[in-house]
């Protein structure tokens, strides 16, 4: 399998379609949207977990891998989903919660009633003495990252408090994974997702953090590496191979990202990192407002592009998942007027790049943040902690409103807009998440009927992809750095460039036919364009208008 001929989409599963009127999105919804899907020309779908939880993180807390959850279906419904997903040529992807589970699982039922068997699969230290958590660690969803165990300790997590980090210095723990996998690969499963699998080790030593959130004693640890190489060995490659593998990477390194996904060494087909993601973090803060830095996004973007490829790692491709708010109100134009044009800019930028792209549903229509204007309409227990934390601090609300608005992962939760109004979603008309205010203007149904949207545009960029190798595997060299609002790249192949020129703002800006010549050369061809279709002639240079997109063969 060579993953730069490869497309995957993402589906938040309970957001997704809903088939049975519920108002949450069920496995036989995906079931009923596979001709959408398949019309994309993608060849996998990564699912959220659909896993028993008590669904304290949306599913993230699991309380039982190798069961569905009845908000989502049954066990028949998924074994449907695979069996006809794979006739259209589509692998299911499954989202591995392994870092932690759910105290609501009978591992840490067991563990909190004593036995010892199961206090090993987890981390229960004694408290300081003076009755303080073992270290001053930070959850990643604020306060600290312990929590008392009801017998004078601590237990350990790094999210919220009913999700205990298992701990994977017990061969126990490791072994009881590696079933669970082979489980769902007997169902037909042909990927899996690893959720921050770059936390799972520890480090053994459980020190305060003089300088951080603790972060540096339990990211990127030593034993990471060779445990998942190991179980790729043990399942994937024994198994026949041909799995995709991706593991979510926390505040990690182009070092390290190389090292876990180059072929020869690694474990896992490719990683995602966020490093691009957080240039509109001030100081590095999700919980403020903050512009993009749009020189730190160019800087990240052509430095992780140049080093995986010269070091033989392999990158996740993405702006969208459904722990980010949407990616077009944040790095294009939320204005109607560019609409069209600034969704389309951010898809080309990541789909002739090196390495794999994820769509995530609804990006491929052009969907947009919310704006909810009550925190009564969030749903996200990171949202709804934070917002405690702000206001506490002595924000007003209408200043923690605009951080969230902004912010929150439920930006990306809202229903996928199929139609003018929920009914799409679920023909009962009710959601679990309020949809969107604007889906009279951005849904499938208009899409689907218009040769010059947004979709069309998806579908012709993996299209592409899946026609040149030198989109597939050429090399990835930044040009026209000269140009500050202007994010270009060229692609070589043997014989054969591609180049792709986009303008990250609404005013235009000239190049000048000397720069191009010199970076690029002459075009041949234009493989996509957001504003006209014909080429224009390069006498007097490229003038890229509001949000352009062009690419070139060479």
């Amino acid at each position: 399998m060579n993953p730069g001929g490869v497309c995957v989409y993402q589906i938040y599963l309970r957001s997704f379609f809903d088939a049975n009127g519920d108002g949450v999105g069920d496995l036989a919804g995906i079931t009923a949207k596979l001709d959408y899907i398949a019309s994309l020309g993608v060849d996998y779908i990564w699912l959220n977990p659909f896993f028993p939880s008590p669904q304290n993180d949306n599913g993230y807390d699991v309380s039982d891998y190798c069961a569905v959850d009845p908000l989502f279906g049954t066990m028949a419904d998924f074994e449907t989903l695979t069996r006809n997903a794979a006739a259209k040529g589509i692998g299911v992807m499954l989202d591995m919660v392994f870092n932690h589970s759910s105290t609501e699982h009978p591992w840490f039922k067991a563990a909190l009633a004593g036995d010892k068997k199961y206090r090993d699969f987890y981390y229960f230290l004694p408290a300081k003495e003076d009755g303080s958590p073992p270290t001053n660690w930070v959850s990643k969803f604020g306060g600290s990252a312990w929590e008392k165990d009801g017998a004078g300790g601590y237990y350990l997590h790094l999210f919220d408090k009913t999700q205990a980090d298992l701990n994977w210095d017990n061969p126990a723990v490791r072994e009881e994974l590696a079933g669970i996998l082979r489980f769902w690969i007997k169902k037909g499963v042909k990927g899996f997702r690893f959720d921050v699998f770059n936390l799972t080790d520890k480090g053994g030593a459980f020190l305060d953090d003089g300088a951080g959130d603790g972060r540096r004693f339990y990211t990127d640890g030593r034993q990471v590496l060779p445990r998942f190489a190991a179980m790729r060995n043990a399942i994937f490659d024994a198994d026949g191979g041909g799995f995709l593998t991706v593991g979510e990477a926390s505040s990690t390194t182009m070092e390290k990202c190389a090292a876990y996904s180059n072929p020869k060494t690694g474990a896992l087909t490719m990683t995602f990192h966020f490093h691009h993601l957080k240039t509109d973090y001030p100081d590095g803060e999700k919980w403020r407002r903050g512009a993009v830095d749009f020189p730190l996004l160019k800087k990240i973007l052509h430095e992780w592009q140049v080093f995986m490829g010269e070091h033989g790692g392999w990158d996740a491709l993405f702006w969208n998942n459904h722990d980010q708010p949407r990616a077009l109100t944040r790095f294009a134009s939320a204005k109607s007027a560019f609409h069209y044009q600034s969704a389309t800019m951010l898809a080309a930028v990541i789909h002739f790049m090196r390495g794999t792209p994820y769509i995530y549903m609804g990006e491929e229509i052009g969907m947009t943040n919310p704006g909810f204007q009550k925190i009564t309409d969030y749903r996200d227990v990171e949202t709804l902690r934070y917002h405690r934390i702000l206001r506490e601090n002595g924000m007003s609300e209408d200043e923690v409103m605009r951080i969230i608005q902004e912010r929150s992962r439920d930006g990306s939760r809202t229903p996928m807009q199929w139609t003018a109004d929920i009914s799409g979603f679920s023909a009962a008309g009710k959601s679990w998440i309020q949809p969107a205010p604007n889906s009279a203007e951005i849904n499938a149904q208009s899409e689907e009927a218009n040769p010059r949207g947004v979709l069309a545009f998806y579908k012709r960029l993996i299209a592409l992809r899946k026609e040149l190798p030198v989109i597939q595997s050429g090399s990835y060299t930044p040009v026209l750095p000269e140009y500050a609002p202007v994010f270009a790249y060229r692609r070589d192949l043997a014989k054969t460039r591609l180049a792709c020129v986009n303008n990250f703002f609404e005013e235009g800006v000239q190049i000048s036919s000397s720069d191009f010549n010199r970076w690029l050369g002459k075009p041949i061809e234009l493989l996509a364009s957001n504003y006209d279709a014909s080429p224009p002639s390069f006498e007097g240079g490229l003038f890229l208008r509001p949000y352009e997109t062009a690419a070139f063969l060479f």
